[in-house]
């Protein structure tokens, strides 16, 4: 077993929705990367950056990660705890060095009112500004112990509103136009009228 595959089946016990989650954030982190023109070694490390990115979580108490009501300040200071968290357990390892910048800012706001850091706009790195558009709209469209899903729609709502206060402006809208390129092309063209 591989350390990854270690830290992946740990994040399972702590919580079953972490492996689908992070699959579908390394999706919309991909598909940004891919627009931004990144190499086959840069896309290999996002898609190990967003399968770690919330390993910190194992270390989250399970009481608080599953809490169906709201958080208390202490709670919510525990929770923010878990990219530090995460950056501590993979810094020791060589192989999973290239995910540190996914896994310790992918909750910084380019506003600077994010965490761990309050890091601000370009002073956070790009993987973590692309990982916060693609794991905030993941986890809007999930459901959660303390919510229902949000409908499609709505979570891309709230990526073009928070675009220039929580994501980098850009990325954001990198995201929202290869998402609706994407539903383009999912969609059935219509038949030519014949007459």
């Amino acid at each position: 077993m591989t350390r990854l595959d270690a830290y992946s089946a740990a994040m399972s016990v702590c919580d079953p929705t972490l492996g689908g989650h992070a699959a579908r954030v390394g999706t919309h982190a991909e598909s940004i990367a891919r627009r931004l023109g990144w190499d086959a070694d840069h896309l290999s490390d996002l898609r190990l950056g967003a399968a770690l990115h919330d390993v910190g979580k194992v270390a989250i108490r399970p009481e608080v990660l599953q809490k169906t009501g709201q958080l208390d300040a202490a709670e919510i200071a525990h929770i923010r705890a878990h990219p530090v968290e995460g950056a501590w357990l993979i810094s020791g390892v060589r192989s999973l060095a290239p995910a540190l910048p996914y896994v310790l800012f992918h909750h910084e706001r380019w506003d600077g009112t994010g965490y761990p850091t309050g890091r601000a706009r370009t002073e956070i790195p790009l993987e973590g500004r692309i990982l916060a558009v693609a794991d905030a709209f993941d986890a809007m469209i999930s459901t959660r112990p303390y919510r229902a899903a949000l409908p499609v729609e709505h979570a891309l709502d709230e990526v073009a509103r928070c675009a220039g206060s929580q994501f980098d402006p850009e990325l954001a809208q990198i995201f929202l136009d290869g998402f609706d390129e994407t539903r383009r092309e999912a969609s059935p063209t219509p038949a030519a009228a014949t007459g």
